[in-house]
């Protein structure tokens, strides 16, 4: 077989061995359904518990990629911490070294087609007679299991063509040995695959196109070329998400460059190590012991360090709402004199009220539920936060005029929340400017004249003032409802759409009539009042 023959079976090979390593990971991940996601919610209790997480279900299914996926979702929706994501991240790392073992072990240890054939059919009738059920989920897998090994035996038949014609690499010289990492990670960059390139060293490395040495610089420079592909995934992408990518790429880099300076000892010491587990003596069973070992040896450099690796991290790669989401005001320090501590829960409350009011205004201009979101989030933080210091508050020893205080600031904060959230069910709902549109018009206009006036950090207006611009809302509201029922009943306007537009208006309406509870609440909180009167109409939240 000449050059070019022998180059096209090379990518044959590997595009068997990558379509059946994605039809074996969709199929597992298929069959397991929502497995995948209750592993590892329940089994990241402590690192231990989220390392063996990520190593179960990587070697299950194949594929660290989709454990990231799942662990960065995870993250995003709050439901696992940081600090346990990254262990699970890093059993991602040591779970997809089963690949090589698979490879060594069984793809270059057998007459490839008595086991991939069989596989195949096997996993086509599955496919073909559980359409939509976990037997058919399990076929895919099986026969993704068949194109993977005969995607192997393809690339160890043209690597043995390979032998005559093409020079990898050699040599344990440092510019070797930089040629070899280099040569791992542009492969995975490209294929986007570290097992393809696991697989490919393998071989080459059992066909004698590669040292035990050079074969494992290989594989050194795949696990580098895998953090080009997390940082790619995370273009764009939520901060969380780059924290877990910046994560890959430090877990990936600080155990490569380890490894490159131990590698001349190292090799030697798998030989001896694979000769005393009575494991075969061919480089690829040696290659595959070496790639377990070197993940492992990360995972011990970074046992020490995670704790110090995470809080670096969540300091990296910070948004707006994250930081407007931290309190500014809550000093522990503050806690045993209950009057300065509510002093501080005042003004922090007052923060969340000029989130929720902004949120208001925003909605009234159309602003996007993804704008909104983030703005519910810094809401959602800051209440939390208050909740908590009022927990740690020593209310035992507080004088009833403070602790009525506190209970009228807790209200306070109880409208800003509902602010918020009311402005959230308003986000996703249509609204038919096109009718009405004056009326429209001018019930924005009066209710963000009335939100500006209850913004806590812009200073509140007086009583009269929210009560004239409160009324003069109400007005607004009343008659562009009445047009818009009178457009419905005359078709001029779909029902539904209407009825959107209407919960709409009146979930904005009760946002605006929370502030101005808020806003008036606050005022004979830090008056020292002990009724509210005067107060304009709002209907109950």
């Amino acid at each position: 077989m000449n050059l070019w023959g022998t180059l096209a079976s090379v990518v044959g090979g590997l595009g068997l061995f990558l379509l059946g390593m994605t039809m074996m990971t969709d199929g597992l991940r298929l069959a397991a359904g929502p497995a995948l996601e209750r592993i590892l919610a329940a089994a990241t209790r402590t690192r231990v518990h989220a390392l063996g997480s990520g190593v179960l279900v990587t070697s299950l299914v194949q594929s660290s990629s989709a454990v990231t996926v799942a662990t960065i979702g995870f993250v995003n929706a709050g439901l696992l911490p940081l600090g346990a994501a990254l262990w699970v991240l890093f059993g991602a790392n040591v779970g997809t070294t089963m690949t090589g073992w698979i490879v060594a072990l069984v793809g270059l240890k057998f007459k490839i087609e008595a086991l991939a054939l069989p596989l195949l059919g096997l996993g086509v009738v599955l496919r073909l007679t559980g359409e939509g059920q976990r037997r058919g989920a399990l076929g895919t897998a099986l026969a993704g299991f068949g194109l993977l090994f005969m995607g192997i035996a393809m690339l160890q038949q043209s690597f043995t063509g390979l032998a005559g014609q093409v020079t990898l690499p050699q040599g344990e010289g440092v510019l070797a040995v930089a040629a070899q990492v280099g040569v791992g990670a542009v492969m995975t960059v490209l294929m986007q695959s570290s097992s393809a390139s696991m697989a490919i060293a393998l071989t080459a490395a059992h066909e004698g196109l590669l040292t035990p040495q050079g074969a494992a610089a290989v594989v050194i420079g795949s696990n580098v070329g895998t953090t080009v592909t997390a940082v790619l995934a995370t273009l764009g992408a939520t901060s969380n998400a780059r924290r877990a990518a910046a994560a890959h790429v430090l877990f990936n880099g600080i155990t490569g460059v380890v490894a490159l300076v131990l590698l001349p000892w190292l090799v030697p010491a798998i030989a001896v190590a694979r000769e005393a587990m009575g494991l075969p003596a061919d480089p690829a069973a040696k290659l595959a012991l070496f790639h377990t070992i070197f993940n492992l040896m990360g995972v011990l450099l970074m046992w020490p360090l995670a704790g110090a690796l995470t809080r670096w991290l969540q300091q990296r790669f910070r948004t707006r709402e994250e930081d407007e989401a931290q309190p500014q005001h809550l000093d522990d320090t503050v806690l045993a004199v209950p009057s300065l501590a509510l002093d501080a829960l005042d003004l922090e409350v007052a923060r969340m009220g000029h989130v929720a009011v902004r949120m208001a205004r925003a909605a009234l201009a159309g602003a996007s539920p993804q704008e909104l979101t983030r703005d519910q989030y810094i809401v959602t933080q800051l209440d939390a936060a208050a909740e908590s210091f009022v927990e740690r508050m020593n209310r035992a020893a507080m004088a009833r005029p403070t602790s009525e205080r506190l209970a009228r600031v807790l209200r306070v904060q109880r409208y800003h929340q509902t602010t918020a959230q009311r402005v959230l069910d308003a986000a996703p709902l249509e609204s038919s400017e096109g009718v009405a549109g004056g009326l429209h018009a001018a019930f924005v206009q009066q209710t963000d004249a009335l939100l500006a006036l209850c913004d806590p950090l812009a200073g509140a207006g007086a009583a009269p003032l929210l009560a004239a611009h409160a009324a003069a809302m109400e007005l607004a509201y009343q008659d562009l409802k009445a047009a818009l029922l009178a457009a419905g009943a005359q078709g001029a306007l779909r029902l539904t759409a209407m009825e959107d537009t209407l919960r709409r208006l009146s979930a904005l309406r009760h946002a605006a009539q929370q502030a101005v509870k808020a806003c008036t609440h606050r005022a004979l909180a830090r008056d020292g009042l002990a009724a509210v009167e005067g107060a304009p109409s709002e209907a109950r939240p």
